[in-house]
């Protein structure tokens, strides 16, 4: 398991593809490892090198910090970077790893070539819901939220289609240590990327979920009109639609990546 230090953290980290193509950094939701990019594996690395890794205290990454926020997240990806030598890559963030996009394409938009913002926001939800969410864990470890994430991620029709993609999902969101997954549930309900969302100037491409009620379309289009040039697209899925439509999802991600 490929290991680099990067600001006192242990970071998990997983390159696959041609080793002389583009480089393209996937960086995933909360709650999940790299291991949720699976399904566009094969149609990525017809054409790039794949970078993938585990956020702190997600996966194989240790957290190092008694908290962290969305720049802390922002520059680990960035130290990553540095640590492998890669000067410019494309980016692509699903939902957490979409608010990193936001602040990367904002801050750090010189280390990017194409943004992909997936099922994300600038902000996720009431501060008071992911209180309760952090309170649940604490008494009931993962357990205790596992059922209600794995609703707000998935349609009604692909939990009872496709049981055993259902079932991969679940135990990733299980094997999320306790407080890693709180501390990051402190970094998403402190997070406010509204004006970062103006400055972004990378090529961007949003993607939404027509069902997604973590993040709605609306907060999707939001983030398509305050970027400048920002191409939209809405998937039939909820949340996590790179794994509900792959199909799709990789379509839309590879015809931005390739125009």
């Amino acid at each position: 398991m490929p290991l680099l230090q990067i600001a006192g953290a242990e970071m998990h980290y997983r390159l696959d593809g041609p080793v002389s193509a583009p480089v393209i950094l996937l960086a995933n939701s909360l709650g999940t490892t790299l291991d949720l990019w699976d399904a566009q594996m094969l149609a990525l690395t017809r054409h790039f090198r794949v970078l993938r890794y585990d956020m702190r205290g997600h996966g194989g990454s240790s957290i190092a910090v008694p908290h962290f926020d969305i720049e802390r997240l922002g520059r680990d990806a960035v130290a990553l970077l540095d640590a492998l030598g890669l000067a410019r890559v494309h980016f692509c963030g699903l939902s957490l790893g979409g608010v990193v996009g936001i602040w990367l394409g904002a801050r750090a938009s010189e280390r990017l070539h194409k943004l992909a913002l997936c099922n994300t926001a600038a902000t996720l939800g009431a501060r008071s819901t992911w209180d309760g969410r952090i309170r649940a864990v604490e008494s009931g470890g993962m357990d205790a939220i596992v059922a209600n994430v794995l609703e707000r991620w998935f349609t009604p029709e692909f939990r009872e289609r496709k049981p055993s993609d259902l079932a991969r999902v679940q135990q990733m969101l299980r094997s999320i240590r306790p407080e890693g997954y709180t501390l990051a549930c402190e970094a998403v309900r402190d997070a406010d990327q509204r004006t970062n969302a103006e400055r972004v100037r990378a090529p961007c491409l949003v993607i939404a979920g027509s069902h997604d009620r973590a993040t709605p379309p609306a907060e999707g289009k939001w983030l398509a009109q305050q970027i400048t040039g920002a191409h939209y697209v809405e998937l039939e899925a909820a949340h996590l639609s790179n794994v509900e439509v792959p199909v799709a999802f990789n379509r839309a991600l590879l015809e931005f990546l390739l125009a």
